[in-house]
């Protein structure tokens, strides 16, 4: 389950980027493309993030669909799958949604 090591990456950057102050929220954007399962990141995320600044802190995972543009007639269009067709039946499509995954924001206490 590669979903551990990046909930690992995910708390070890949010720590430091909090600078010593407690993280009230962490708010995640993953990509329905992107290989990775929120679930299980979700999962990981409390027992991962015990004993940092980042232990008891909400996380918002905000799921982002996938989305393509046809590179012969132009359009954009919704892409549920990495092989999905333009509705126009081309497949030389370049995704440019939904292999996101991206710390979006932490809420922070207040710096005493």
């Amino acid at each position: 389950m590669h979903e551990l090591s990046i909930t690992r990456n995910i708390v070890a950057i949010a720590s430091e980027a909090a600078n010593g102050r407690r993280v009230r929220a962490v708010t995640l954007e993953v990509g329905a493309l992107s290989g990775v399962m929120a679930d299980a990141i979700a999962f990981c995320f409390g027992v991962v993030s015990a004993e940092t600044p980042i232990e008891g802190a909400r996380l918002d995972i905000r799921a982002i669909d996938g989305r393509g543009r046809c590179r012969s007639c132009g359009s954009e269009f919704p892409a549920p799958t990495l092989y999905s067709p333009c509705p126009c039946g081309s497949r030389d499509v370049e995704l440019i949604g939904g292999e996101e995954l991206n710390i979006k924001s932490l809420e922070l206490e207040e710096a005493a």
